[in-house]
């Protein structure tokens, strides 16, 4: 039977990213407060927020100086806009430290309210400025398979996945997926990690000649694939996928949405991955999710040709209404001041070794045939099979049945692609926790194991 909130909430509301039928049946699990790493429910139940809330809040629950910062700038001034003109400091201010730590050459920010609105500013901006040079046919943008990058219709059309496009009649025209970096799944045999790199970038550059170069005008990557599964890529690629973008003159998009500020240990993945965008879209950790806020960081080169549009057309038509908001900039701004000041992004580097032991051991257990990941982020992919790598049939829906072991160990983890459950906590783990973390997540894996042997699931 649902409680009286679980019931108003399932007559009133439609969760993202939900079975919209069996919520109705289970009910949500409906969250109260939080603090630190940790947050608790309607009956006081505590949980290890495993996933930082959507890989978002890297500063952890309760930060009182965040809190502050928004009450701040709400008594001075809660909302004004940057259309026309206007602007305002904490927008000025945030926009400036984005460009002192920037990892490439960055000109402008242009701001959003989420990594969604972002990347599908990044498609407009790459159009807009192709229009600007002249080359009106230079438009298709090329995506890979399990990337995500958002769910307006732009953004969900360069996600790889085929959950975001079923039905919605997605992806749009123009939009293009090459292969998932995903050694794990794709090599073939005897492949070194060297050998799929140079195939990737080969696979690559076949589908841009299959399309004719002068139409393909971008390529979007995350340094690390998040919703995918956390897929790391091998050394080597980003080196060798960017020679094929310099070669054809395809302009490189890095999505930094859930990389970017400390997740790897330095201030953007790409720093981590040898990587280097042109432009980087931003979001989540921004404002360690305390405010719903990202944005652009835009080359010269680009905002050359926005200049040149806009005065041809008389006025840059794009914007939205809540685009630095001088609350979600304010908190942004105390935001990269705390990372800064408490040094979370070496911190996070001396805390990667552990949570890297910790994650690798789960290698050993009978379900998990892959454990990977980078930094403060990780992924364990359930299989029938180690040897094979034969995978469970997507029916059973093993993934969720693990995740829901987890929440009843009092930690809440995510099953994204496939059967990988993804680990993404607050950059402000403690070691404690962090072996909490994997521990709750060690009898989950146990608890999963019992019930697919009892329901005779594994290989034989």
């Amino acid at each position: 039977m649902l409680t009286n909130l679980q019931a108003r909430d399932v007559e009133t509301l439609v969760h993202p990213y939900t079975n919209l039928v069996a919520v109705r049946e289970t009910g949500p699990l409906i969250l109260e407060r939080g603090k630190g790493v940790w947050v608790h429910d309607v009956d006081g139940k505590p949980y290890l927020e495993g996933m930082a809330g959507l890989w978002c809040t890297a500063l952890g629950y309760g930060n009182e100086e965040l809190v502050e910062a928004a009450a701040a700038q709400m008594r001075k001034l809660p909302f004004t806009h940057i259309f026309g003109g206007k602007s305002h400091d904490p927008a000025i201010e945030l926009a400036e430290k984005l460009k002192e730590i920037a990892p490439v050459p960055i000109s402008k920010v242009f701001f959003t309210s989420s990594g969604s609105e972002a990347n599908d500013t990044q498609m407009k901006l790459v159009w807009y400025m192709n229009n600007a040079l002249g080359r009106p046919k230079k438009k298709k943008i090329i995506s890979r398979m399990r990337a995500y990058h958002g769910v307006t219709i732009a953004s969900a059309s360069l996600t790889g996945l085929a959950g975001n496009h079923n039905d919605f009649d997605l992806p749009i025209a123009g939009v293009r997926h090459t292969t998932c970096p995903h050694y794990y799944r794709l090599a073939e045999a005897g492949e070194t990690e060297e050998d799929f790199a140079t195939r990737l970038a080969a696979d690559l550059e076949a589908l841009i000649i299959a399309e004719g170069p002068e139409t393909v005008a971008a390529f979007i990557a995350e340094p690390v694939l998040g919703a995918g599964g956390v897929i790391v890529p091998p050394k080597s690629y980003y080196p060798k996928i960017e020679a094929v973008l310099k070669k054809y003159d395809v302009f490189f998009i890095g999505d930094e949405v859930i990389t970017g500020f400390g997740r790897l240990g330095t201030a953007f993945g790409c720093e981590a991955l040898e990587m280097k965008p042109n432009s980087i879209s931003i979001a989540k950790a921004l404002s360690s999710a305390y405010q719903p806020i990202g944005g652009v960081m835009i080359p010269e080169d680009m905002y050359q040709a926005m200049l040149q549009e806009s005065s041809k057309l008389g006025s840059f038509g794009h914007g939205y209404t809540y685009s630095g908001h001088p609350v979600a900039a304010a908190v942004a701004v105390k935001t990269l001041e705390i990372y800064e000041r408490e040094s979370i992004f070496e911190r996070v580097r001396a805390k990667i070794p552990q949570f890297d032991a910790r994650r690798a051991a789960l290698e050993d257990h009978p379900l998990v045939g892959e454990a990977r990941g980078a930094g403060l982020v990780g992924a364990v992919e359930l299989v029938a099979d180690k040897k094979t790598k034969q995978q469970f049939d997507p029916k059973l829906g093993l993934a969720a049945k693990c995740v829901a072991f987890c929440q009843e160990e009092g930690l809440i983890l995510r099953n994204v692609f496939g059967d990988a459950i993804t680990i993404c906590p607050p950059l402000v783990i403690s070691p404690a926790e962090i072996d909490e973390l994997f521990d709750r997540l060690t009898r989950a894996l146990d608890k999963t194991l019992d019930w697919a042997v009892r329901e005779k699931l594994l290989a034989a």
